[in-house]
């Protein structure tokens, strides 16, 4: 639903001096302020049935080697109870608890207290301390990018302790995955609520929260947009990219790991699916600075969404296929999979890249002009031309610009109309799916009042 703003917002001064209303640029982008009957439904369905979605397929995976209709059709023909299903299922353990209390401390050491040195020696990667898009407040927070030095420590440790130091096994994982789910769950539960609280009485940045009225609602989306504690430690960048997603390769390791150990060797469908998630993950942290520009960031407020979600639904349904492989030995059936899991790959990748290589640099743009088709606008060359198209068509591309268009819009919105544009507002140049307009900065910095782009 469209997003509605507050009507009574103070004014406060920007940057250039210029007292101006922030009615314009507070509140048009990020979730609602208002929800109807169908979102709230949404909501409270996710709340009730998610965290047992989550347990279904593990339990699936557990007790009926992934036949998803297998319990059902036990239940159904009364080869089984609900009872009989519960009772197989392990139950959180202290070992569990230890491990996944030590997983998550040692994890937020690597994120706050060692600055990021892989950017001094590795071409190309950009880490340590970068700026993150300006939010509707016209607050521009700074992280500390080391999400990759964090990975390569923590996968150098695993790799020391299988072959050197021995002080664990390498199936750890996988021998405590059900108490690890429910460990999971309760720190998922836990952040999502201290966010919450913290939301209402102590927030980072008050005029980026959004209360809606709705407790269901203001749980599940997040009321504060950038939670912080201390200069460093950001709610959103951290669970986004640690605890889950360090652990997603380790994940893959583990289940490879009781591979061998059960069958003496590990399947070609195995190394596959490992390799390519950890493509994606290596990906994911060699652009972990883009991350800042994407919707997750620029857009989502802190909740249950992201915190529970993060936790337990990453990192447990993102690692199903694994389950799967260590069952299902076959090794032509891994081959003949090779090019199906591999034709994605280009797109996924890809397409952060293209966001990235046409956004422009921080320097005052140049032209100012509103369209209706997508490639008609920016680019100047044949190849960006494509590469335009190319980004407003990935699945990965289109709400990420959509929000920051917004976000440069409303910015700019918040420093009046027609008067040259602060150093931190966003300078990216929008782009939408299908015929929403594209934007081009002029070099009086003027933004246009409106426009066809939609702000939801």
């Amino acid at each position: 639903m469209a997003a509605k703003s507050q009507p009574n917002i103070p004014k406060a001064k920007s940057l250039d001096g210029v007292t101006n209303d922030r009615t314009a640029s507070q509140g048009q982008w990020g979730r609602a302020w208002e929800v109807d009957w169908f979102s709230l439904a949404s909501v409270i369905f996710l709340l009730l049935f998610a965290p047992f979605i989550v347990y279904y397929f593990i339990m699936a995976c557990d007790q009926y080697s992934c036949a998803l209709t297998g319990p059902v059709v036990d239940i159904v023909t009364g080869h089984a109870r609900l009872s009989d299903i519960w009772a197989k299922t392990p139950p959180i353990t202290r070992k569990a608890a230890q491990l996944y209390t030590l997983w998550v401390t040692f994890q937020v050491l690597l994120y706050t207290s060692l600055p990021d040195f892989c950017h001094k020696f590795l071409p190309g990667y950009v880490g340590g301390i970068q700026e993150g898009a300006v939010t509707p407040a016209g607050v521009v927070n700074k992280y500390q990018i080391n999400g990759l030095q964090a990975w390569l420590l923590t996968h150098l440790l695993w790799f020391a302790n299988a072959h050197l130091l021995s002080w664990f096994s390498p199936t750890i994982i996988f021998d405590n995955w059900i108490p690890l789910l429910w460990c999971a769950n309760i720190l998922g539960y836990a952040v999502s609520t201290f966010a919450m609280v913290k939301g209402y009485f102590f927030p980072t940045s008050a005029r980026d929260c959004k209360f809606t009225g709705n407790f269901f609602y203001n749980y599940m989306m997040g009321i504060e947009f950038n939670p912080r504690i201390g200069k460093w430690f950001d709610f959103k960048l951290f669970f986004n990219g640690r605890p889950g997603i360090v652990a997603w390769t380790l994940i893959n390791l583990s289940f490879a790991a009781k591979q061998r150990e059960l069958h003496g060797h590990v399947t070609n469908a195995m190394v596959l699916v490992n390799v390519l998630q950890a493509i994606y993950v290596i990906d994911f942290f060699w652009n972990e600075t883009w991350y800042l520009k994407t919707i997750d960031i620029c857009h989502d407020h802190f909740g249950w969404y992201l915190g529970w979600g993060d936790c337990v639904w990453l990192p447990y349904l993102y690692t199903l296929q694994k389950r799967t492989r260590r069952q299902v030995m076959c090794q032509r059936q891994s081959w003949g999979l090779t090019p199906g899991h591999w034709a994605p790959e280009p797109t996924l990748l890809s397409s952060p890249w293209a966001k990235h290589r046409l956004t422009p640099s921080p320097s005052p743009p140049r032209v100012c002009t509103w369209c209706t088709t997508p490639c008609s606008c920016p680019p100047r060359t044949p190849w960006a031309s494509c590469c335009w198209a190319w980004w407003a068509t990935t699945s990965s591309g289109w709400p990420t610009t959509r929000r920051t268009c917004s976000a440069a819009r409303m910015g700019a919105a918040s420093s009046g109309a027609g008067s040259p544009r602060s150093s931190s507002a966003p300078t990216h140049p929008p782009m939408g799916r299908g015929t929403t307009a594209s934007c081009w900065c002029r070099a009086s910095g003027a933004w246009p009042a409106t426009s066809t782009m939609s702000a939801t």
